[in-house]
């Protein structure tokens, strides 16, 4: 009887204090160290550039300071400003006219809308130049009517701060078009309703009702399109605009000087934070829920006659010059360079294209589902934290991704070499720095969040009695990610991959900066023959950049469609 006492009496000591000890010194769970440890790996290039800021600042810098630094802040902001009126203005209005209004080629406005966003900058730049240049077919065409010589007339000069703001608009445009018109269709059909029988218009209940209601996402979206204005390489270079990411590749390609570049970066870097912080802000001060549970499709105003061809011209404007336009232009130039531009190179420069694109993109949307499905097993703040750093090089510029991924690898190649050349005498030259394994770290850190957001949205549709299931069944957390979650996700997955896929294609700055010697891809190779100023024959692999880019946007309009219940 005694020993029975004892042996119950074992398990309510054990209660009492064993699980105290269990906790105290329990070791880290492997998802909490894995998605600290890509965390850290993704956030490199930023606190490597950050930590420049306390490095001396040389004869360089007192040079930049004194002749080019108020340039570059001053044309930066200028396109700040201007580009924020052009996209705010073109995106706000179309979304609105789509979401809400009923005219002719509505619905196939809704996703044409977003083709401009298959275009880059640059490659628009390119386009616009060759139509619009002295040389180009309209001012040629204007002179042969005219009689006009060179000096004789006024026309607006495409290379120029107000001709970036311009293209950049053109293309930027889509990312608060479907911020916002996301944002009017989730809209509450309730409050919208009442503002119409309170004798509100259209015109009043959009100013007083919609908008409000959807200046978060308007913010959201102003923020990315301002994002890729500062971190714009190509149509500012070949405009021959001085701003900081052409200060950053000036002074570290130019001068030779990587301290300086890195503390141009770090600069630079305060606008973007300043961008973060501001889009974080709004959503902050601005919180609307939806109380109504009435999710049917929503009421559009019917528009005949003159409004209803200016809401068709409205959104036609947009659409015409940021994508038909260049689109047509390109393909004319196609045609008329094809023999010469399309050969054995032109295939060799889309196979390392496509060939870096499918890999960033693997790697990418690898690490994402790891990194997402780490924060679903554990949602605490420190997983959270994790994920957002490792989600951060979306927002930092590809210049300042390739200037802090330049630095570490160039260290470890030198000392590398030097402990090789003392031990051993050999010389093993550039492991890493100038390799295509730093182009795909680039490409990675700097596209991970567009993965990362799509991976996270389609996990969030699988409900937890799923993980609890396949848990049940002897699946590890491991095992449910590949056995239940990836193909349930497949469609989700799929349009992660597109997406990094065709970001890659488009990025400029970071593969000038970081490919291998004599290794070109489609975006570089446009690059060179337009600086060059071979425009036409810089068509053929800008007009593929384009066909391939077109496909996710398609997906992207089909989802913001559907994010509805009875859209069309």
């Amino acid at each position: 009887m005694y020993r029975s006492q004892n042996i119950f009496a074992m398990p309510q000591a054990f209660s009492s204090h064993t699980p105290r000890k269990v906790v105290s010194f329990k070791t880290p769970n492997r998802w909490v160290v894995l998605t600290l440890t890509i965390a850290l790996i993704m956030s490199l290039p930023v606190l490597v550039v950050g930590n420049a800021i306390f490095e001396p600042f040389n004869e360089n810098w007192q040079h930049l300071k004194e002749f080019l630094l108020a340039e570059y802040i001053t044309n930066s902001l200028i396109l700040m400003v201007g580009v924020s009126v052009g996209v705010l203005t073109m995106g706000v209005i179309t979304a609105w006219l789509t979401s809400m209004c009923e005219f002719p080629l509505r619905r196939i406005f809704s996703w044409l809308l977003l083709l401009p966003l298959a275009i880059p900058a640059y490659i628009i730049a390119y386009t616009y130049t060759g139509l619009l240049d002295f040389s180009g077919p309209i001012q040629t065409q204007l002179r042969e009517l005219s009689g006009w010589g060179y000096g004789d007339y006024w026309f607006p000069e495409v290379r120029s701060i107000e001709g970036a703001i311009v293209m950049l608009s053109l293309v930027l445009y889509p990312y608060v078009y479907m911020m916002a018109r996301a944002a009017f269709l989730e809209q509450s059909v309730g409050a919208l309703e009442a503002s119409r029988t309170l004798g509100s218009s259209p015109l009043n209940g959009f100013f007083r009702v919609a908008l409000p209601l959807a200046r978060p996402a308007i913010i959201t979206g102003l923020s990315l399109a301002l994002m890729e204005t500062l971190a714009d390489f190509g149509t500012v270079q070949y405009f021959g605009i001085a701003t900081f990411t052409t200060g950053i590749f000036r002074t570290w390609f130019g001068v030779g000087d990587g301290t300086t570049a890195s503390q141009l970066a770090v600069m630079m870097l305060f606008f973007v934070f300043a961008l973060i912080l501001l889009e974080r802000w709004s959503r902050k001060r601005a919180k609307f829920h939806n109380t109504s549970q009435k999710q049917t499709a929503i009421k559009r105003f019917q528009l005949k006659g003159a409004k209803a061809f200016w809401a068709w011209f409205a959104c036609l404007l947009p659409v015409f010059f940021g994508f038909i336009l260049p689109a047509l232009q390109l393909l004319w130039w196609v045609f008329t360079t094809a023999e010469e531009t399309i050969d054995a190179s032109f295939f060799s420069l889309t196979f390392n294209t496509m060939l870096l694109a499918i890999a960033a993109a693997l790697i990418a949307v690898s690490i994402a589902l790891l990194l997402a499905y780490g924060k679903r097993l554990h949602h605490k703040p420190l997983i959270r934290t994790g994920v957002s750093i490792a989600s951060l090089g979306y927002a930092v510029p590809g210049t300042v991704i390739a200037v802090g991924i330049m630095t570490p690898l160039a260290f470890l190649d030198n000392s590398f070499d030097a402990w090789m050349r003392e031990t051993f005498d050999v010389s093993t030259g550039l492991l890493l720095s100038g390799t295509v394994f730093a182009l795909l770290f680039a490409y990675t850190v700097r596209f991970l969040a567009v993965s990362v957001n799509a991976i996270e949205s389609g996990l969030g549709k699988i409900k937890p009695t799923m993980d609890d299931a396949g848990r049940s069944m002897g699946l590890s957390p491991l095992g449910v990610l590949q056995q239940i979650h990836l193909p349930l996700m497949r469609g989700t997955v799929l349009t992660a991959l597109l997406l990094v896929f065709v970001d890659v294609l488009k990025e400029l700055p970071a593969t000038l900066i970081l490919r291998p010697f004599n290794f070109n891809t489609l975006a570089v190779r446009a690059h060179e023959l337009a600086a060059d100023e071979r425009l036409a024959d810089a068509a053929t692999p800008a007009l593929m950049i384009v066909l391939v880019g077109i496909l996710p946007v398609i997906l992207l309009s089909r989802a913001i469609s559907h994010s509805r219940a009875g859209e069309q």
